[in-house]
């Protein structure tokens, strides 16, 4: 199992990314996403990997400094103000 927060790349694509989810399978095919870091004026980008593809390069970021105040999930899109 990899720890969400890792630094990840996938061996395939060389997509490299901070481990930010874990979709964990019946079947047993357990998936990660990879997040990138953010450019100006783009959106968020992110994909998903089987584990095994998946191979650990540094230590990335650790949970508790991106943790909020209040336990939530993520959205796909943000509040706004009307």
């Amino acid at each position: 199992m990899i720890k969400l927060g890792l630094e990840a790349r996938d061996k395939v694509t060389n997509y490299r990314g901070i481990v930010t989810a874990r979709g964990q399978y019946l079947t047993g095919c357990d998936q990660y996403q990879l997040t990138l870091p953010a450019e100006p004026g783009k959106g968020i980008e992110s994909a998903w990997f089987d584990e095994g593809r998946l191979e650990v390069v540094g230590d990335g970021v650790n949970p508790e400094q991106v943790a909020g105040d209040v336990p939530g999930g993520p959205q796909s899109t943000p509040p706004s103000k009307h």
